[in-house]
């Protein structure tokens, strides 16, 4: 057990696998190349004018990191580049202007560097490095945090808005404010709650965060559904009649077995149409509600004339057109059926299509919850 410990402790060491493709790696591999080019040609070029001896910060580097590898990053934003390398920079040389001791002056400037990028909502890790090299630096001009500091940081901005959309990538990455679907299974207010008593910051925006739980939880649902068949939940021995089966056989089955729908096949036990409680409501006068039992009992007793002005067998007042659904097909292509195409019984067929089984709106419930419902 204490092996066990050990081990899991070694691997929190160890990286994690990373989930971006090649083609994604070099499109952050070449916009930093190209970013910082362009920001250090730039101020190579402003420094002349400005009699600037410095034109370039270390930490631009990894700001280049963010602004390209990880645009989405709310590390990575404009304000957040820009903010937090400038204000790090003005904490990190009013350090080295009142304390002498510059391991004092260090540890100072960058833990208030990270109190202000709190308070500005600038939280950019390349600022603490920011506020560092203008202590080692022994940089006392406040003039430096607008250059090269805020220079810098600005035109690396830029950059990334140009190379990030030229490339697909959404920068500025705005938080978007999507309206609550009515099905979901939860809420922005659950996301709100859970972040809160979560109380760390995380490197990704709260719109990014929902939209991965809800596609997670969609794709969860994909792979459990998608092993399931028709043939796993369906009715393996359905109730059903013919063509010339008598109104009052019909629906005598149909009250004793529970059932809202029978499938009509023919003698080859092919679907030629399916006959369902409304089907025989249909043949009323529902205008007026009184006597719908009688009604009823009237329509399905069997005329012993041989002419009959009303119907008699299930084949006269059956739904033709029936959607039917082979044995091996996945379940989860029945969801729109369902959901959106209002039915509420599909009978299923065999490499014949012969009636084999039946699927109503309770069976496809009963295996959606087992599917993804609570363990």
């Amino acid at each position: 057990m204490r092996f066990e410990a050990l081990l899991t402790h070694a691997r929190a060491w160890l990286p994690g696998r990373t989930t971006v493709d090649a083609r994604e790696r070099l499109r952050a591999v070449a916009g930093a190349g190209l970013g910082l080019l362009a920001t250090a040609l730039l101020c190579r070029w402003m420094a002349g004018p400005l009699g600037a001896t410095v034109w370039l910060i270390a930490p631009l580097g990894a700001s280049a990191v963010l602004v390209f590898a990880v645009p989405a990053s709310p590390l990575a934003q404009p304000w957040s580049v820009i903010g937090g390398n400038t204000l790090s920079a003005v904490v990190g040389i009013a350090a080295v202007s009142w304390i002498p001791d510059p391991a004092l002056a260090a540890a100072v400037a960058v833990a208030g560097a990270i109190g202000v990028m709190f308070s500005a909502r600038c939280l950019h890790p390349p600022g603490g490095a920011a506020a560092l090299l203008a202590v080692l630096t022994h940089t006392t001009h406040f003039s430096s945090a607008l250059f090269p500091f805020f220079t810098n940081s600005l035109l690396l901005v830029l950059a990334g808005v140009a190379y990030n959309s030229l490339t697909g990538r959404r920068y500025p990455h705005v938080q978007v404010v999507r309206p609550p679907a009515a099905d979901a299974r939860f809420s922005q207010a659950d996301i709100d709650a859970v972040l809160a008593r979560y109380n760390q910051v995380l490197d990704i925006s709260r719109d990014d965060l929902e939209s991965l739980i809800q596609q997670t939880e969609l794709e969860s649902y994909k792979r459990r559904l998608g092993t399931l068949h028709c043939a796993d939940i369906m009715s393996s021995v359905p109730i059903s009649v013919e063509f010339g089966t008598p109104l009052q056989e019909a629906w005598a089955l149909m009250h004793e077995r529970h059932i809202k729908a029978l499938p009509v096949t023919d003698r080859t036990r092919r679907v030629v149409g399916i006959v369902t409680q409304a089907d025989f409501f249909r043949q009323l006068d529902l205008q007026h509600h009184d006597g719908i039992a009688g009604k009823l009992r009237d329509l399905i007793r069997a005329t012993r004339s041989v002419m009959s002005d009303k119907p008699e067998v299930v084949g006269q007042i059956m739904t033709r057109q029936v959607r039917v659904a082979s044995a091996d097909r996945p379940v989860v292509d029945l969801v729109p059926l369902f959901s959106e195409g209002g039915h509420h019984h599909i009978p299923i067929i065999d490499g014949e299509k012969r009636l084999t089984g039946m699927i109503t709106q309770s069976d496809f419930v009963r295996a959606l919850y087992r599917a993804v419902g609570p363990a």
